[in-house]
């Protein structure tokens, strides 16, 4: 549901949002999307889905500023949502952006963690 959402940014880049990082080559601009956890919060009602979110880029500026927009629409924008049968209730903050490159690609990377609440439709 995430990568849904974020895919329909205008302001996110095209195909950037995935799941696996399967057959991305290095220098891609990439949000790559981690189901980390989560748990049934309220039984028949509201589930907690962790995800993690790991930007990419080859230039350190861009990738701290899209973490920076992909946090902003997570947690401004994306409660109250509808995507597909469920409704985004709430969405928290476990860690904000934070950088780390990757030490394989020497690409720059700025990781960040939600808790997103939601109920199915």
């Amino acid at each position: 549901m995430v990568w849904q959402y974020l895919n329909t940014l205008p302001d996110i880049p095209k195909d950037a949002p995935t799941g696996d990082l399967v057959g991305r080559d290095a220098g891609d601009t990439t949000i790559y999307l981690n189901h980390s956890g989560g748990f049934r919060v309220v039984r028949d009602a509201m589930d907690r889905a962790d995800v993690e979110y790991d930007v990419f880029h080859s230039e350190r500026a861009q990738a701290a500023g899209l973490a920076y927009i992909c946090r902003e629409h997570l947690l401004e924008d994306l409660p109250g949502q509808v995507i597909g049968n469920v409704q985004i209730l709430d969405v928290a903050e476990i860690s904000s952006p934070r950088y780390h490159p990757d030490s394989t690609s020497g690409e720059h990377v700025y990781c960040g963690e939600i808790t997103v609440f939601f109920t199915e439709n």
